[in-house]
């Protein structure tokens, strides 16, 4: 795509002159509408190469528009998506003919980004299943991936295997029918038991590639939690997210003064603490769906990897592998997720 040439030279694909109704939208919002079904990471991909123009100049994906303003776009080449199959294992809690489970390992990105080209899940899946995730292949190389884990969380991740079972998912996130429960372990002890925070997140007003409790400009995030077990260093917490906004349980433990433990970008690494983990300490424990086809509600519980057992045991803090012995509930609380790395 960055081989593309710039608007300077090239003939425009599409001219718009912007309306009152449309005064106040964002560029990329704007012409992804407009753009012949073009997606919007395509449009934003082609405003950053220079091949969408605004009255002549370059300009940003959040640029607002004004009436009267002239939008030009250029579209790049045809091109044909790619992700070659790679062998990395992968741990599969369910498969049929709709949908696979799996229990992501740590340090798996789960699709394809400017900084990883290879080595991910879509990768994995690939080879996995060549036959239905190469026909699933879009411009955004996310066969199926209807949410995601950040790279350094592990756990449950359910991936649509035809188009069918990922609009239906889609659809069961957008509309707060998916229920999904973390296990973390945090730095601090904590005295309550349980507890709810709620505030707006955004980006970090100075550093934007990190996420903050914000006082406008932000999204709603409800976070409620359980305490399994705690001591004087470490508390290992049960998590139900109402709201699946990016980065949302690690900013929300680090406003509570007990990030997760590990993680380099909020705080979780400390001096004093007995324990120094590879990764921040962050586990999707439990999936509810309704299955795509069936409409039934199926439950799939990963067992946290080696390395949070590890970190469990040095602690001194209760061991999980399954349901715990008080089967611990936090009332079913239902999920709000825009496609975000919540995690």
């Amino acid at each position: 795509m960055n081989d593309s040439k710039p608007m300077e030279e090239q003939t425009p694909d599409l001219i718009f002159t912007v309306e009152e109704c449309d005064s106040g939208q964002r560029l990329d919002g704007f012409v992804s509408r407009r753009g012949e079904g073009r997606s919007r990471v395509l449009v934003q991909t082609c405003i950053r190469d220079r091949l969408i123009l605004v009255n002549g100049n370059p300009s940003r994906a959040a640029a607002r528009l004004k009436a009267g303003d002239q939008i030009s776009v250029a579209w790049p080449p045809e091109y044909e998506p790619k992700a070659e199959a790679e062998d990395i294992p992968l741990t599969i809690l369910f498969e049929d003919d709709d949908i696979i489970v799996i229990n992501k390992q740590p340090g798996l990105v789960v699709h394809p980004n400017d900084n990883f080209k290879d080595g991910t899940l879509v990768n994995a899946l690939i080879h996995h299943d060549p036959e239905t995730f190469t026909k699933m292949i879009d411009e955004n190389l996310r066969p199926g991936i209807v949410h995601r884990l950040d790279k350094d969380t592990s756990g449950a991740l359910v991936i649509a295997k035809n188009l069918r079972a990922r609009k239906a998912l889609k659809a069961a996130f957008k509309s707060r029918d998916v229920e999904k429960t973390y296990l973390a372990i945090v730095i601090g002890e904590f005295g309550a038991v349980t507890g709810r925070v709620e505030n707006l997140l955004g980006r970090h007003p100075v550093h934007r590639t990190k996420m903050a409790v914000v006082e406008e400009n932000g999204k709603n995030a409800i976070t409620n939690y359980r305490v399994l077990g705690t001591t004087e260093e470490l508390s290992l917490m049960q998590i139900r997210i109402e709201t699946g906004r990016t980065h949302q349980i690690r900013v929300h433990f680090a406003h509570l003064r007990h990030p997760v433990l590990g993680d380099d970008v909020y705080g979780g690494r400390q001096k004093g603490i007995s324990v120094d983990p590879p990764r921040q300490m962050l586990h999707a424990w439990k999936l509810v769906i309704p299955h795509p086809v069936t409409g039934v509600k199926r439950e799939f519980m990963a067992p946290p990897p080696e390395d949070f057992r590890a970190v469990l045991e040095t602690a001194g803090l209760p061991m999980i592998s399954g349901p715990t012995p008080e089967e611990p509930d936090l009332t079913g609380l239902p999920v709000d997720d825009d496609a975000g790395c919540d995690a």
